[in-house]
């Protein structure tokens, strides 16, 4: 029986402390990858304001496997609108292996780098290297986490969630009523759920109608 890794151990660990279910050793280990990756490349470009192992753990990965684990479908389409270096649509390719996930993401260099993490983690996940909106086209979950000008972003998201789809936001509970009421009154809110990343820290579920 092979050893889990100290990475495997405190990744776990904050994932059990929050109630939330343990990653597999094989997917732990596609995330220790995910990690050494992206301090690679924050060393020399900035992806993330978050560089220490620890805290990327429970800021970055924790939260996305936690709301991986949340998602109310299991497999379709999914856009992770601003995804930056990965978040929360990485976690979430990693974790639900039957959902479709597209990365839109402007920035040329946070597009290289979500290129070459997904040929190191061999991810079949799509990059689309533009504004999201100009994708033309609907999927059953669309995803913001940490987006610059979130509110504008989600009124921008909202027309690419299809009918019955679902809006995902990782977002902080004083936030919640404005990036609900950004969303318009197409979408019926589930109760939030905390997420691991701080006590603050809710994941909003919008069903459209």
């Amino acid at each position: 029986m092979t050893t889990p890794s100290g990475f495997e151990v405190k990744l776990n660990a904050i994932l059990a402390e929050s109630g939330h279910q343990p990653l597999d050793s094989e997917t732990a280990s596609r995330f220790e990858d995910y990690s050494v990756l992206l301090q690679r490349w924050n060393a020399r470009t900035n992806l993330t304001a978050i560089r220490d192992e620890d805290s990327m753990l429970r800021h970055h990965f924790a939260e996305c496997i936690a709301a991986a684990q949340a998602l109310p479908i299991d497999s379709g389409t999914l856009l992770d609108f601003g995804s930056g270096a990965g978040f929360p649509g990485i976690p979430i390719a990693l974790c639900k292996p039957e959902v479709h996930v597209t990365l839109a993401e402007s920035q040329g260099k946070k597009t290289a780098f979500l290129r070459e993490a997904i040929r190191t983690l061999g991810l079949s996940t799509q990059v689309y290297s533009d504004r999201a909106e100009k994708l033309g086209k609907t999927f059953d979950l669309v995803t913001l986490r940490a987006v610059d000008k979130m509110e504008t972003a989600i009124e921008a998201a909202t027309a690419l969630v299809r009918p019955e789809g679902w809006l995902v936001l990782l977002a902080t509970s004083n936030t919640q009523a404005c990036l609900q009421m950004a969303a318009g009154n197409e979408f019926t809110w589930s109760a939030p759920e905390p997420l691991p990343g701080g006590d603050d820290r809710v994941l909003l579920l919008g069903k459209k109608s």
